[in-house]
């Protein structure tokens, strides 16, 4: 059963830059996406970028596109989040989630992922 732990979140200023981690079962398909998430106290959850592993495809939420970098390294099953320029509003907890895929399927940040972790919180603030 596909398991998925997150870590890596705490506490920062804004502008600075936190490394998120999640660590999951390997996946018994060669096709799959990763994507992570986040909720914020009061509100929806909300897609904030995806991995697709069959073209190595990436997609991110327009509030964090050109600060956050999605990244996956295969040999340690991991993938992880890059977030830098870090504002009050980045603060959240944030999830990371599995989704087989079809074969030329890229990921989405919708409600395609079946399998999430337990979440990491992130704090910006000064």
């Amino acid at each position: 059963q596909m398991q998925l732990a997150e870590s890596g979140g705490g506490l920062v200023q804004p502008g600075g830059s936190l490394r998120l981690s999640c660590v999951h079962s390997e996946f018994r398909s060669a096709y799959y996406a990763i994507a992570w998430f986040r909720q914020a106290p009061g509100k929806e959850r909300e897609g904030v970028s995806c991995f697709t592993s069959g073209d190595h495809s990436t997609a991110y939420a327009d509030s964090v596109n050109g600060r956050f970098t999605i990244s996956v390294d295969n040999a340690k099953n991991t993938a992880f989040l890059q977030m830098n320029n870090l504002k009050p509003e980045d603060t959240a907890v944030y999830y990371c989630a599995a989704a087989y895929k079809a074969t030329g399927s890229k990921c989405t940040l919708g409600n395609e992922y079946w399998r999430w972790g337990q979440g990491t919180q992130v704090t910006v603030s000064s």
